[in-house]
């Protein structure tokens, strides 16, 4: 039977730093503190393995003690022979300590390697996708190897191995309503009873992983712009180049940009910026809305939204000037230089039934 541990996320009122440390959230930082030499690449380039933050500050962590669903869950575990285990981690450093579990046996080589054939499963339990993507980086964290230790048996494509799967826990069953978070996109359990049947009886869905060379992670996407205090959106430029192909080289204003692995980012009020994200298909979508000024036929001027698509592997988007809000998997940042993300095709995986 296996071993399973259910973990959750802490509140930083805790613990000086909080779950992420850094004096952020979930695995959070601000882009002044993100180190510039922690980075990577799609050629193969990992990070340098030194401990950073991830850009932008996480929503504040969940609760102090179980919640009902922890607790229901785990009591559905046990009914069907299951030892759990329920962890409250408050740090990076208590989020790998769970972690570790998941360690397959020595390499030759020294690398620490996941073990996907283990009897130790995993149980995040989630109030934001922020809080999924935190455990999910420390994860490449752990695993991602550094460039000059890179394996032969590591897929071409991919700068680190198959990571373990994971099986989700929502905390909030609201989420799967209209403001659907990630489970729900993927069309994963809620309830805590089917939760737990996915993590013993279910297969591992495996999906694609972005990274970015600031660090960090995405799993559903990232939309960069902003609004001012009307809700009117506030025009700024950049230069946006998904693989060769150059969506807009810097001179023309953007209303938005929206990177997308997954479709939580797909729409912005009633316009439709990716048309058909899938977090499986190897591929990462990018669009950007640009207002474009054009005359009727009487002379007079109207302003309508040009949106451009491409697709591909990597994306990079250079600010032109000043900062450039943007949420990502959820978390607020500020991007302040070129950031760049790439797709790892299957990198993670979801127990789902």
């Amino acid at each position: 039977m296996y071993d399973v541990v259910l973990l959750t996320l802490g509140s930083e009122r805790d613990a000086p730093g909080g779950c992420g440390s850094g004096g952020a959230c979930c695995g959070g930082a601000t882009e002044a503190q993100t180190d510039p030499t922690d980075q990577a690449g799609p050629t193969g380039q990992t990070d340098t393995g030194q401990t950073t933050q991830a850009d932008g500050d996480a929503e504040r962590c969940a609760t102090e003690r179980p919640r009902v669903p922890v607790l229901a869950c785990a009591d559905a575990l046990i009914a069907r022979g299951a030892r759990v285990e329920t962890v409250t981690a408050r740090s990076d450093a208590e989020i790998d300590a769970v972690l570790a579990r998941l360690d397959g046996p020595a390499r030759p080589d020294g690398l620490t390697w996941p073990d996907l054939d283990g009897k130790t499963r995993l149980v995040v339990a989630t109030a934001s996708d922020g809080q999924l993507r935190a455990v999910l980086r420390r994860l490449v964290r752990r695993y991602a190897p550094a460039p000059s230790r890179r394996p032969a048996d590591l897929p071409g494509n991919r700068t680190l191995p198959d990571l373990p799967p994971v099986a989700v826990l929502p905390l909030d069953p609201a989420r799967g309503g209209t403001h659907r978070d990630l489970a729900a996109q993927l069309g994963l359990p809620r309830d805590p009873a089917a939760v737990a049947a996915a993590v013993l009886d279910g297969t591992a869905r495996r999906l694609d992983l972005l990274r970015n060379d600031g660090g960090s992670v995405t799993l559903d996407g990232a939309l960069l712009g902003a609004a001012d205090d009307a809700g009117r959106p506030l025009h700024w430029r950049a230069r946006v180049e998904v693989d060769d192909t150059i969506l807009t080289n810097g001179d023309e204003p953007l209303l938005a940009c929206a990177v997308g692995n997954a479709g939580g980012y797909a729409t912005l009020d009633d316009v439709t910026l990716l048309t058909a994200p899938d977090p499986a298909d190897g591929q990462i979508e990018v669009a950007v809305a640009i207002p474009v000024v054009v005359r009727s036929a009487l002379g007079r001027k109207r302003v309508r939204l040009e949106v451009r698509r491409a697709r591909g592997r990597a994306v990079s988007v250079l600010p032109r000037e000043g900062k450039v809000p943007y949420l990502d998997d959820g978390v607020e940042g500020e991007l302040t230089r070129k950031r760049s993300w790439w797709i790892e095709p299957g990198a993670w995986a979801v127990w789902s039934i």
